[in-house]
């Protein structure tokens, strides 16, 4: 004789269910939020030391276009570059300067050798990191915009796009929107949590 045993489902409370699918939404919510905050923290980190930075110091930017300074300064860069006088400048510095005096075309280069003449003048031979040979002219102080001070990787692109009405329009939109998405996250969040607190003072009473 063969004993059959029937396995019943186990009973799933609706009060459980929802206790369960609230803890997930509210799971969600936090971790986006926190995803978000992220995002607009970076957002505003970038825009302090891109944009706020320079302006305080008066120092210059550029966008790194070429492979020459790579790994260090790989294409699409930003590099912020403060003035320093030319008796400061040593071997390894990273200097921006004019291939023409006076003229806008530069070129982002390390200080490979430093020349003094009998007039106690300096000159600096300079060369990519990525090139096999130095450049074939050496730099005078008067071509010097100045000295790397930091670069952050990859913003050189986005401020390329400052350069075009297209691209301001561009970063105008995908910036209020990280912001109206940010806000409307936080509020969503403090909703719901404004709601969860008073169904619990009310179960209190």
């Amino acid at each position: 004789m063969t004993d059959i045993f029937t396995e019943l489902d186990p009973i799933r409370s609706p009060l459980a269910e929802d206790k369960r699918t609230s803890t997930t939404k509210s799971l969600r919510a936090v971790i986006g939020t926190a995803l978000v905050s992220g995002l607009l923290a970076l957002v505003v980190a970038i825009g302090v030391f891109a944009v706020a930075v320079p302006a305080v110091t008066g120092s210059a930017t550029y966008t790194i276009l070429t492979s020459s300074m790579k790994p260090n300064l790989p294409p699409g860069t930003f590099v912020v570059v403060q003035r320093q006088a030319a008796s400061h400048l040593h071997v390894g510095d990273i200097i921006t300067y004019q291939l023409v005096s006076g003229k806008p075309e530069v070129v982002t280069h390390r200080i490979v050798k430093v020349m003094v003449d009998s007039n106690a003048s300096r000159t600096f031979v300079v060369k990519g990191d990525n090139n096999a040979v130095a450049d074939a002219k050496s730099v005078r102080p008067a071509q010097i915009r100045g000295k790397v001070w930091y670069a952050i990787p990859f913003v050189g692109w986005i401020a390329g796009l400052r350069s075009t009405s297209l691209g301001l329009f561009a970063l105008a939109i995908v910036g209020w929107a990280l912001l109206l998405y940010g806000a409307g996250m936080v509020l969503l969040t403090l909703g719901r949590r404004f709601s969860q607190n008073r169904t619990r003072r009310r179960a209190r009473q």
